[in-house]
């Protein structure tokens, strides 16, 4: 096997808490930030990674490059990607931290320079949080997209050397930002996103052509400022989300960064064309939630139906929405998540919910990407401990009968799985003829593996376990780019 390393550890490095003990557990364990790049090849595989799996699994997520100024919050790190490079049965690794501005400029200092979440009185007043680019990663163009999830900058990346290409100016204009879970119609290659902010009109919403022309971003007004997290597409449509989770506006004057959850609001969907202005948005209610994660939408004759992963607000002993505890929670990524369906009509106005499976914790889902936007049966998903970011395993579901089709877990209570990724096979077309990638760590043992699992069935396991000797921390969201989408960009 060769290793390559471009960042030398310290003496006194710890791989359980590489600053110290004393900045808690969200800096050590699982969490604990890598302060290496690798490349690894000839890495040791039990059972046989398939021919036809070819192209990038790519993982984001959260590693800080230098000790942190006061508490810490796992959205104030800065963003790695580590990726699984798959071609012809041999797989490559590698991670790379994503080249920010906030990042090159804490290197310059050679230390933190901007204060976290749970410290936003302190410090600097010219940018008060580090977009840090950590919270999501997709495929656009060719290339390689990561975003964060409180709008910022968009980075361009390479998918397979990881380099950071610089920024993509797709939102100039109106808020200025880009969030994280933009999404990427793949049979025509548009990219679809959207932007918040805490002035009015507080929204706006945009459409990227294939080869990074924007060709339609409008101002969306919403009662207020809101914190919405995701969004989704249809072939015609696009879904934006005003949530009944708002920040408190005392904190918000001062300059703190505080959550409330109104169980008096409702939650609202915006139905909107791709390409529609402001005024084309139409407004449905739903029953108050938050709602961290789509799965896919279609079209359904005049219905728009979106399936996603419903965050279960906390309950008081009489039954009341505990708005408090629910916000605290969604504050500290515990999360207790169902499936779930919402149905809205274009030419009535109707719309209906309803719980898909109303068993199980689920939440960060994959499905074929390719079929984005379009009637999709299965899912996959991480099984959820309410513990901060603790995947103990993966499961898959039809989402028209609410089956649960298989679930697979090593060890569980210390199995600590990434975002799974649906990977096509090079054959056949069936909607679930593919793999499942996934990263894997074992907090008992320490042993990584990047795991690769049959689509069709998950229940035996792992049909490729790929052994690694560097761990991948705990982090956020995913992707696979297919191999002949990355040779587009590479031949261009």
């Amino acid at each position: 096997m060769s290793q390559v390393k471009t960042q030398p550890r310290e003496t006194d490095y710890s791989p359980e808490a590489p600053f110290g003990q004393e900045y808690g557990p969200a800096l050590m364990g699982p969490f604990a930030p890598v302060l290496e790049e690798s490349v690894l090849d000839d890495l040791e595989v039990e059972g046989e990674i398939p021919s036809d799996l070819n192209g990038v699994y790519l993982r984001n997520g959260p590693n800080p490059r230098f000790p942190p100024q006061g508490r810490y919050h796992p959205f104030d790190g800065d963003g790695m990607i580590h990726a699984a490079h798959f071609e012809n049965g041999r797989v490559v690794y590698r991670n790379r931290w994503i080249r920010t501005a906030g990042l090159v400029e804490e290197e310059r200092a050679g230390k933190a320079t901007f204060w976290g979440i749970r410290e936003t009185l302190k410090g600097r007043s010219d940018k008060r949080l580090k977009d840090g680019a950590n919270t999501d990663v997709i495929g656009h163009g060719g290339i390689a997209l990561a975003s964060w999830y409180m709008s910022g900058d968009i980075y361009k990346l390479d998918p397979v050397t990881l380099e950071t290409l610089g920024t993509a100016p797709y939102a100039q204009g109106l808020g200025g930002g880009f969030s994280a879970h933009s999404k990427v119609d793949e049979s025509t290659g548009e990219l679809m996103f959207f932007d918040y902010w805490n002035e009015s009109p507080y929204m706006s919403y945009g459409v990227v052509s294939a080869n990074g022309q924007v060709k339609n971003h409008v101002p969306i007004q919403l009662p207020g400022a809101r914190l919405p997290h995701d969004m989704a597409i249809t072939s015609n449509y696009s879904i934006l989300h005003d949530l009944p989770l708002l920040h408190e506006e005392k904190a918000l004057a001062a300059g703190r960064h505080k959550l409330e959850f109104h169980p008096e609001m409702s939650t609202r969907f915006g139905v909107i064309p791709r390409y529609g202005d402001s005024d084309s948005i139409r407004w449905f209610e739903f029953s108050p939630c938050f709602l961290y994660h789509t799965v896919n939408a279609w079209e359904e004759g005049d219905e728009v139906v979106m399936v996603g992963c419903r965050y279960m607000p906390a309950r008081t002993a009489s039954g009341d929405i505990d708005s408090k505890r629910t916000a605290r929670d969604i504050a500290e990524l515990k999360m207790n998540a169902r499936l779930w369906r919402w149905r809205m009509n274009m030419k009535t106005g109707q719309c209906k919910e309803e719980p898909i499976d109303d068993r199980y914790n689920v939440e960060f889902p994959s499905f074929r990407a390719e079929r984005i936007g379009q009637k999709t049966r299965y899912a996959y998903l991480v099984d959820h401990n309410p513990e901060m970011l603790h995947w103990t395993g993966i499961r898959k579901f039809d989402t028209d009968t609410g089956q649960l089709l298989g679930a697979f877990s090593d060890g569980h209570a210390h199995s600590w799985y990434s975002e799974p990724w649906f990977a096509p096979a090079g054959r056949g077309s069936a909607e679930d003829d593919g793999y499942v990638v996934v990263f894997r760590w074992d907090q008992a043992n320490r042993e990584q593996q990047l795991q690769v699992f049959d689509a069709r069935d998950i229940n035996p396991g792992p049909i490729a376990r790929v052994k690694m000797p560097v761990r991948v921390p705990s982090g956020f969201h995913a992707c696979w780019i297919n191999h002949e989408r990355i040779a587009d960009i590479r031949s261009a």
